[in-house]
């Protein structure tokens, strides 16, 4: 057996529900700690889910401050931001309670507040010095897997995204509540689901890091993500469907974290980037395409996932292969979200562009398990045009 490394955050709630004793939770595991920051983006602090978090946190002595100018993508501004309103506030508690900007935002707050290190000496894997404040992520989209991840995206300069990746990131406690996702759109479901599926799908078909552990937690990730999808689209309210996405995406989170993700987030981010299209949704849009382009070299591992996600699959394994592109093809027609590049305002025009910048995604595209040129990159985006 190959020899691997496996790590993750040490403490995990999952409870519809739980978010509303988040002030019990912050003093059973951080009894000394006194100031507590939310870091949350606005659209979700309005709509008053955030309450009961807040005042079981004052109920239990802890002072709370609120950073809600997060958005997408977030830009080093917006972090840098962050970072001195907790220095200001004297921050010893951060809290990251939101979609994945708002959960990659908290983790660098987490390890700058009280740090000299600059954030643009950060990017890369492995450049972070020195301690964190203690940590608490709780996602309100089932998508990311930030909650469970080492790794934070910042968009630098106009377009370009930049990882930080790093052990200090790990939460140290992640809580999953459906209760705070029972209000989330079906398109923004479907996009952050299918997202979290990508996470499973890669990390089982990684070129690098690809070990028993990250298996298992993305083959169980995928079987509760495309049990679910449809059903949480449908009735968003349903709490069962809404918990096990949650659940799935954290799974799936914790395995992509140990055996990294690739060409299809390669891919997506220039979309996200030079576009300002959701991740999810930029993920799901060359998701196909890629799996096309992998299956000389991936189609056995594919076809042991189409046995989770399209059940029904037999014959060879570029046959499941197959069974597995069109089930995913399906769930993203069936949820109405877009399914070509075309219908988010890029053209024929746009393609050198956004190869060129897949090429930079050097630290995606060397856990690929088929090579991308240039060449290939700007083939798959014609594809998925």
């Amino acid at each position: 057996m190959t020899s691997f490394t496996f790590s993750t955050v040490p403490h995990l709630i999952s409870e519809a529900g739980a978010a509303k004793r988040l002030g019990t939770i912050a003093a059973q595991y951080f009894p000394n700690k006194r100031r507590a920051l939310i870091v949350t983006d606005n659209g979700f602090l309005k709509t008053g889910l955030v309450d009961a978090s807040i005042a079981d946190l004052r109920n239990c002595g802890l002072n709370v401050s609120i950073y809600s100018d997060v958005v997408a993508d977030p830009p080093e501004a917006v972090v840098l931001s962050a970072v001195a309103e907790a220095r200001k506030n004297e921050i010893d508690l951060v809290i990251g309670l939101g979609g994945g900007s708002s959960m990659d935002v908290a983790k660098l707050i987490a390890v700058l507040a009280g740090s000299e290190q600059e954030l643009q000496t950060m990017y890369g894997i492995g450049n972070v010095k020195g301690s964190r404040l203690p940590l608490i992520q709780i996602p309100t989209t089932a998508g990311t897997g930030s909650e469970v991840t080492p790794i934070s995206i910042v968009t630098t300069g106009a377009t370009t995204k930049m990882g930080v990746v790093s052990p200090h990131l790990y939460a140290d406690v992640a809580i999953l509540d459906a209760e705070l996702t029972v209000g989330l759109p079906p398109k923004v479901t479907a996009a952050t689901g299918i997202d979290a599926m990508v996470h499973a799908i890669e990390a089982y078909t990684t070129k690098l890091k690809k070990n028993p552990l990250s298996d298992m937690l993305a083959r169980q990730a995928l079987s509760l993500l495309s049990d679910n999808i449809l059903v949480a689209c449908k009735d968003g309210k349903n709490l069962a469907a809404r918990q096990a996405m949650l659940l799935g995406a954290m799974l799936a989170g914790q395995s992509f974290a140990n055996a990294p993700c690739a060409a299809v987030h390669a891919l997506a981010y220039p979309i996200g980037g030079i576009f300002h299209v959701p991740h999810g949704l930029s993920n799901s849009l060359v998701l196909p395409h890629v799996l096309r382009f992998n299956a000389p070299n991936a189609a056995p591992l594919y076809a042991e996932l189409a046995h989770i996600v399209a059940p029904g699959a037999t014959g060879s394994a570029e046959a499941r292969t197959q069974a597995l592109i069109d089930r995913m093809d399906d769930i993203a027609r069936r949820t109405g979200i877009e399914t070509q590049l075309r219908q988010v305002g890029i053209a024929e025009s746009d393609l050198d562009r956004l190869a060129d910048n897949a090429m930079l995604q050097t630290r995606l595209l060397t856990n690929n398990p088929r090579e991308v040129t240039r060449s290939d990159a700007r083939d798959i985006y014609a594809a998925a045009l």
